[in-house]
């Protein structure tokens, strides 16, 4: 799969609420992290912890990509996040990076 294809798989299984199917995408010690700020998850575990919870906390959630551009290993999603109908709704920037055919590191801007 290309690293496209990768985010594009994630993004899909994450509108889906599939957790395990998303986390397939991930390495295992991936890290996630605010953009040029402190990492919030290091490794599966913690972001399984961390999806498992807001899946559970808005089961309508669901997001949609304005843009995604690629270059090379790195992915860059621009992203409107709902949580649900109602709300609450935000905007994302995140920055792929992709490493052996699986995502190595997420960095988010909100």
């Amino acid at each position: 799969m290309s690293p496209l294809e990768i985010v594009a798989a994630q993004f899909d299984a994450y509108n889906a609420q599939d957790l395990e199917g998303m986390l397939g995408k991930y390495s295992e010690d991936c890290i996630v992290a605010e953009l040029n700020g402190p990492v919030l998850q290091s490794g599966k575990a913690e972001i399984r912890a961390r999806y498992a919870k807001i899946f559970a906390d808005y089961p309508q959630n669901r997001a949609r990509s304005i843009n995604r551009i690629a270059l090379g290993a790195t992915v860059i999603d621009h992203e409107q996040v709902a949580r649900g109908p109602e709300g609450p709704h935000f905007e994302a920037i995140c920055v792929y990076a992709i490493k052996d055919g699986l995502i190595a590191r997420v960095d988010f801007a909100q």
